[in-house]
């Protein structure tokens, strides 16, 4: 377990192994579903929705001071270590331009898709004092989301959300023409239909149980929104970059998650067409699984260090 995970960020307090006594102390619930594996190492069964919620749960309440995080079964259950490792690497991005890492809530971030878990403005938030608008296009999403906020009232001031009324937008509707932010971040819908979304949750749940079944328990469900769209990443991704040139003035770097490492050429070259100042693939590795952030800005770097955002 450790192994596989000393490939996070260096700043990642996730690197360990997960202490399950801390963490059942934290969320007591969690010991019905903490057993030792085969390999004699402490764990819980990552095909069970419960567990994977209940284990999310603890890690927030503990390492972050979230209190009361929960999400409907319909929802996207995202692994912490994973998404804490993209607001890192957000920093690294940032200090390239600032000379060190920029905290405090004159940061701003826009996270696009938020969903119910909120997870990347708490981890934002909590992590390096940022203040972060979290959107999204489905409002029961939004509702859960807010009613986690009211459950951290020193978060209020720091997060705030927004919906999206157009699914066919990014950031339109969202970025209104005074506002500035810092930074942009997207993990966005993977597949290109709810058949697609189907097979490789079952892929991915047969891994992780070994079972031969057809049809296992999905260790996440996921609204439609989080889980597929038309055309998949690839048409998602660049919508948001052809809609970036609207706002490129307002946005220092637009960032988004790239699953498939295909797709990330054509995204590039379409970030160079469109005329960005600077572009960057940045490798994020977590186990044995490789994903990429694509970062994008229309800033000449001369004038990043000293534009306030």
């Amino acid at each position: 377990m450790s192994a596989e995970k000393s490939s996070l960020h260096t700043r990642n307090l996730h690197r360990n192994p997960y202490d399950f006594d801390q963490l059942i102390s934290c969320v007591p619930e969690l010991k019905h579903y903490v057993f030792v594996n085969a390999y004699q190492t402490v764990t819980i069964n990552f095909s069970i929705p419960k567990a994977v919620k209940l284990l999310n749960k603890a890690l927030l309440l503990h390492f972050y001071t979230i209190k009361g995080w929960d999400i409907p079964d319909t929802n996207l259950c995202p692994p912490i270590p994973g998404r804490a490792d993209y607001i890192h690497y957000i920093a690294d991005l940032l200090a390239e331009d600032f000379g060190e890492i920029p905290d405090g809530n004159s940061v701003k971030g826009l996270d696009i898709g938020t969903g119910a878990n909120l997870i990347y403005p708490l981890l934002g938030s909590r992590s390096y004092g940022w203040t972060m608008l979290g959107t999204d296009v489905n409002s029961d999403s939004l509702k859960n989301a807010q009613h986690i906020l009211d459950q951290n009232e020193d978060l209020s001031s720091v997060i705030r959300l927004k919906n999206q009324p157009d699914a066919d937008h990014i950031f339109t509707n969202i970025i209104n023409p005074g506002d500035r932010f810092t930074f942009t971040m997207c993990n966005p819908p993977f597949h290109d239909s709810e058949e697609a979304a189907m097979k490789g949750s079952i892929r991915k749940t047969k891994n992780l149980t070994k079972s031969k079944k057809a049809r296992p328990i999905l260790n996440f469900s996921g609204q439609q929104s989080e889980l597929w769209c038309e055309g998949g990443e690839l048409a998602f991704i660049t919508k948001m970059i052809n809609e970036s040139t609207l706002f490129s003035s307002q946005v220092l770097w637009f960032t988004c998650l790239v699953s498939k490492k295909d797709n990330l050429n054509k995204l590039t070259n379409l970030v160079k067409k469109v005329k960005a100042a600077d572009v960057k693939a940045i490798d994020m590795a977590q186990g044995q699984k490789t994903s990429r952030i694509l970062a994008w800005t229309f800033i000449p770097q001369k004038d990043r260090k000293s534009r306030v955002i």
